[in-house]
């Protein structure tokens, strides 16, 4: 489950559009170092602890217990805010009661991470782009909607992956956005296609 904040835009059922920041952008220190590559874990990784479960309409859902969610809480605000070029998102792994953090790496940011988990356990995760570079890709994508259709491709979703893999783009022109894309935005563009019918609304119920 991703825990990114996501605000979603649903235009007369056709495009659906997902924002990947909502703080404040913050460069950071310029004379901060990177942090280690390759992933690493929190210490309240060591301990094993019992995924948590509630009972909705019969049926048994996992959730995510008090003490992961304010660690969560407090990662992806700070993240947001502070760490904006490094941070690209997280997700919750809540059968192993744990969140997963993507991150360019950052000394800076990884030691925020370890004081901002307590002893929840967070696993980091190498990210290729942070959320302050995708949210510059995504928003120039959107300004440029109407551009796209006055060419005859249409696109059905834009929005960041919590990974930090790029801004994906969900669209029924998958062969042609491959090959026009790259050509307005460049072949480096953290652009991700995908193929994706358009959104339907719900049919309303019977005796609706």
């Amino acid at each position: 489950m991703h825990c990114d904040r996501l605000v979603r835009l649903l235009l007369a059922g056709a495009l659906l559009m997902t924002a990947p920041g909502c703080g404040e952008i913050d460069g950071g220190d310029p004379r901060e170092q990177s942090g280690p590559t390759g992933g690493w874990r929190t210490a309240g990784c060591q301990f094993s602890r019992p995924a948590q479960f509630s009972t909705v309409g019969g049926r048994s859902m996992p959730v995510t217990p008090q003490r992961l969610a304010a660690a969560i809480e407090r990662i992806d605000r700070g993240g947001r805010e502070r760490f904006a070029d490094s941070f690209a998102g997280l997700e919750v792994d809540q059968p192993r009661v744990r969140a997963i953090v993507y991150r360019v790496p950052s000394e800076g940011f990884d030691d925020f991470i370890r004081e901002s988990a307590e002893d929840a356990c967070v696993v980091v995760r190498d990210a290729a782009h942070a959320v302050a570079e995708l949210t510059h890709w995504h928003d120039r994508v959107v300004a440029e909607l109407s551009y796209w259709e006055s060419r005859g491709i249409r696109i059905v979703t834009v929005g960041s992956r919590h990974d930090g893999m790029g801004v994906e783009i969900g669209t029924r022109d998958i062969d042609r956005i491959r090959r026009e894309f790259p050509a307005r935005y460049g072949a480096d563009a953290p652009l991700v296609f995908v193929e994706e019918n358009p959104v339907r609304p719900l049919s309303p119920g019977i005796g609706d």
